[in-house]
């Protein structure tokens, strides 16, 4: 009987540059490489798999955007929902690394129930990422 009330998600995405993309969620984001072959990678995303597939030409169509809090998020995008801390730590670690954001880190929808942490970018690849925090995570799914 499957007891983990929060099992793990896998996520399977392409890239074109399989090392560019090792040093990207490696050396930037901090993931841990699980299996690998010449055309594959799962990492280890803040406990979930993602697994990286080589294809051959370009790896994302471009992407269009939704507005929200007057914003352009890209859609489709993935990421991580991290604690306070954790976030505001990453978010010094991309900044200090002179990441190119999509969408800066910045509190979204402040002093509404949904406020959080949030900061949009991409891998090596183009494939949009979202990283978020709540400083009250039982709000995460709150209406």
């Amino acid at each position: 009987m499957d007891t983990d009330p929060r099992p793990p998600f896998h996520l399977a995405f392409p890239v074109t540059d399989l090392e560019a993309t090792r040093r990207f969620y490696v050396e930037l984001l901090g993931c841990r490489v699980g299996r690998e072959s010449e055309r594959w990678i799962d990492f280890d995303f803040f406990g979930h798999q993602i697994t990286a597939h080589r294809v051959d030409g370009r790896a994302v169509a471009p992407t269009p955007t939704n507005e929200v809090d007057a914003k352009d998020v890209p859609v489709p995008h993935f990421g991580a929902v991290l604690g306070w801390e954790r976030w505001h730590t990453l978010a010094e670690r991309l900044r200090g690394a002179q990441v190119a954001f999509v969408i800066e880190p910045h509190i979204r929808f402040p002093g509404e129930v949904g406020e959080q942490a949030t900061m949009f970018l991409c891998d090596p690849s183009g494939n949009h990422l979202e990283f978020k925090a709540f400083q009250a995570p039982e709000r995460l799914f709150q209406r």
